[in-house]
């Protein structure tokens, strides 16, 4: 695929750059440019979100169903365009094409789903104390809301968060991360293609520091929504509270999956194996952690190394596994392998670069053995394909193993004991617990965040949750 020179979507309008900076987009797999975007400064951000204001109360006074009848059309854009998208997906970010095309898929099924909730979004009706009184609710958008998105998903996110913000009435800043902005551009152009009113919904890229600091801090955005790592989230959600924005954030996670003796060990090294290497680790839902009981430990560890040792590595267009998206992650995983190896866990699979032609950031299916829990590699989150597999006495161990982390993103179980399964739900310390199911992977139409450090505790994301951190709620009387 060519080098493509991209621009910034402001007010229904492809726009350069007011300066000669560039943020330029490569292959992870070989280094080769994808795309040119021009790098947006402080001034271009502010002329985005002045063009989203001076649109909203016209989007906000379009009937509902209207508004949803454009997303549902943007879905059909997206659909038609799905394998390409995909494809340009897989060239930016890195992973394999086959969870390229499936975030893509899942992309369309968040825009036809709001897209329907559209005809529901209303208030309630209740019941009044006095007579010939009528007492109600009304559901109103915020305002002018920022959208920071990071590149491990970089469709999938813009679309879960953007598509109720706008079908609830508010208008869109987006700013992508700049390691894969092109597909969010992609979803701009089927909004676009869709007839959404000039300035309803754009997308500037450019640096953190400069455009994502300036949509935080802007006076005229009512809400920022965050996805990213944790230290840099905290930073987002305290300027934007001080500036009176309303936040969600969801940060990182340090993943657990407890493995107990009545699990087939086959059935939970492939849960855990899919849910650790997929996507090469890269999510915040990976899992980082495997705390299995001692007397099937070893015989898991066998299965899970094998598991491991099997996944085809390349370019994600042709193989199983996916490069790192840049030098630095790569390096960053390397770095803990090498902590992990010192702090005195036991390498049983991977632990270094693959032998894959070109020049492309991979790092080896990684598995560490006697893992204990205060170790680097059992604390911190990753971000790569590394799993650390630590043995446990007794379920109430794992337990306090599985909570003895700073973060709650997401966690499972793999057991056939029903009693173990529902005090797990109960017990464990996490935003989303599953059962039998791999940490990753998320239902579009129910909520999703986490607790402690991997989330700021306030709204959820995805379901009618992320309908409602868009939303005010205006109480009306009527006495007739």
């Amino acid at each position: 695929m060519a080098s493509q020179q991209r621009q910034n979507y402001r007010n229904g309008e492809w726009v350069g750059a007011e300066t000669t900076e560039t943020v330029q987009v490569t292959n992870p797999a070989d280094g080769s440019v994808v795309a040119t975007f021009p790098k947006a400064s402080p001034a271009a951000l502010n002329a985005t979100v002045e063009a989203a204001v001076t649109a909203q109360t016209a989007w906000a006074s379009l009937p509902a169903p209207d508004r949803g009848a454009i997303l549902r059309d943007a879905a059909h854009e997206l659909e038609q365009r799905r394998d390409t998208v995909a494809e340009l997906l897989t060239q930016e970010e890195g992973k394999a094409l086959p969870e390229a095309t499936g975030e893509v898929q899942r992309a369309i099924d968040i825009l036809y789903h709001y897209g329907e909730k559209a005809k529901s979004i209303a208030g309630t009706v209740k019941s009044a104390s006095g007579a010939q009184t009528r007492l109600r609710t009304i559901t109103e958008p915020l305002g002018t809301v920022g959208l920071i998105t990071p590149w491990n998903y970089p469709i999938a996110i813009p679309a879960w968060k953007a598509a109720p913000a706008l079908v609830t009435g508010n208008t869109v800043v987006l700013k992508p991360a700049s390691e894969a902005p092109t597909v969010a551009h992609e979803l701009a152009a089927c909004f676009d293609r869709a007839g959404m009113p000039d300035g309803v919904f754009n997308v500037i890229t450019g640096s953190g520091a400069d455009v994502g600091g300036a949509l935080t801090a802007h006076e005229s955005v009512d809400a920022i929504s965050f996805t990213g790592s944790t230290a840099v989230g905290q930073t987002v959600g305290e300027v934007a509270r001080n500036n009176g924005a309303r936040v969600q954030l969801e940060m990182g996670g340090k993943n657990p999956a407890v493995v107990m003796p009545s699990a087939n060990m086959t059935e939970a090294a492939t849960i855990v194996g899919e849910g650790g290497f997929g996507v090469t680790g890269q999510a915040c839902t990976a899992t980082s952690r495997a705390i299995v009981h001692q007397s099937v430990y070893d015989d898991f560890l066998d299965a899970l190394t094998e598991y491991a040792e099997n996944i085809d590595i390349g370019p994600g267009l042709t193989a199983e596994m996916g490069p790192q998206i840049t030098a630095t992650e790569q390096e960053q995983t390397l770095e803990y392998i090498q902590t992990g190896r010192e702090e005195g866990a036991t390498l049983t699979a991977g632990g270094g670069v693959p032998d894959v032609d070109g020049d492309g950031h991979y790092v080896e299916p990684t598995v560490f053995s006697d893992v204990t829990p205060e170790m680097t590699i059992a604390q911190e989150e990753i971000f790569g394909p590394v799993i650390a597999v630590i043995a446990v006495e007794s379920f109430e161990e794992a337990v306090t193993v599985a909570n003895d982390t700073t973060y709650g993103l997401s966690a499972s179980i793999i057991t056939q004991d029903l009693t173990e399964a529902n005090e797990f739900i109960d017990r464990v310390e996490s935003g989303v617990v599953k059962v039998n199911e791999k940490t990753t992977g998320l239902e579009l139409h129910v909520p999703f965040g986490g607790t402690k450090d991997s989330s700021s505790e306030t709204w959820r994301e995805q379901g009618d949750a992320g309908l409602e951190f868009f939303t005010t709620t205006k109480t009306v009387y009527v006495n007739y």
